[in-house]
């Protein structure tokens, strides 16, 4: 979210999405709030200069390393807390009066995003330092775990995303990643959550790489990205009929975009998407049943009011599928 107040922006969250609140990131209040920044609170060897993040290998990691290993091995989450400077939003949207929301919605940042992403001190990144992915994972673990028991709290349904925006990147000239590599290292975050475990990535990737993981939620930009899903109709089925669920990334996130669209302009966008794949034999009942309608990425960047306009039309889209699909059967 825009906002540099974070009872602000809960405020909204909880006005527009009262059935799963998401507590909003706040990027434009704090560099802290960075999406690479924010879960590197207690990282090995982590400094942050400015707006400069890195891992600085020179240090002697070798006690801090043991100290994470040895809190994965016991789970004791509690010592990976997101404090009040990193997530603001986070701690205001505990102290909220949510009533009791079906259920609660928080993130990660993903360990290849945030592996490519923050480098060491001679700016290499952190994923290609065998040592330090193993340890990123299992710290992305431990936060979500803990991000997870502190949401129960609000709701004992959670979901909880891994946001890897370089995902898009995987399988280019520029990302040194197997494949293996990737879902190895989601994983291992996964395994730190016992609720839905949902993937975003706002570009287009290899999506059967996300769609053989273990993951409930798959969210993507279906707004800039929609036809990219259909090239993969059997992984997608496959998906679906396992219990997974695609969260499309309907509602655009940028100003000049939210201008031009309506509810009924996205409902045909959507509708289009999912027809896609549909021509391609998965079946309409399952996409509309096995459905979740967002943004398409996050609303960091764009001006307040333009924000609350995506959360309004992202509720009457809502609004609206509900009538329209349940009356359909």
């Amino acid at each position: 979210m825009p906002h540099t107040d974070p009872k602000e922006a809960c405020s909204l969250v909880a006005r527009f999405l009262p059935e799963i609140p998401a507590w909003p990131q706040l990027p434009k209040r704090s560099f802290l709030e960075n999406m690479y920044a924010q879960f590197s609170e207690g990282f090995p060897g982590v400094v942050i200069e400015g707006d400069r993040i890195y891992v600085d290998r020179s240090k002697d990691l070798e006690k801090p390393l043991e100290q994470l290993y040895a809190s994965y091995l016991e789970n004791k989450v509690e010592k990976y807390a997101t404090s009040p400077d990193y997530a603001a939003g986070l701690h205001a949207f505990l102290e909220m009066e949510l009533g009791v929301p079906f259920a609660t919605k928080g993130q990660v940042t993903g360990p290849v995003t945030w592996g490519l992403a923050v480098t060491d001190e001679h700016r290499r990144p952190v994923l290609y330092d065998d040592t330090l992915a193993d340890a990123l994972a299992k710290h992305l673990h431990l936060k979500a775990a803990w991000q997870e028991r502190e949401l129960k709290v609000v709701s004992p349904n959670t979901i909880i995303f891994v946001d890897e925006p370089y995902m898009a990147s995987i399988g280019s000239a520029f990302v040194s990643l197997s494949r293996e590599q990737a879902t190895s290292l989601l994983e291992e975050v996964f395994a730190g959550i016992s609720g839905l475990k949902g993937v975003h990535c706002c570009g287009n990737t290899d999506w059967p790489i996300l769609l053989s993981t273990p993951l409930d939620i798959l969210s993507f930009d279906a707004y800039n990205y929609g036809s990219t899903i259909a090239l993969y109709p059997e992984e997608v089925k496959a998906f679906l009929e396992r219990g997974g669920v695609i969260a499309w990334g309907i509602v655009p996130h940028n100003d000049q975009d939210l201008k031009g669209e309506t509810v009924q302009s996205l409902i045909e966008r959507l509708e289009e998407g999912m027809g896609a794949l549909n021509r391609k034999g998965v079946s309409l009942r399952l996409l509309r049943e096995r459905c979740l309608v967002t943004p398409s990425c996050g609303l960091g960047s764009i001006y307040e009011e333009a924000a609350a306009w995506a959360l309004e039309l992202l509720a009457g889209l809502s609004k609206e599928l509900r009538k329209r699909y349940i009356k359909e059967g």
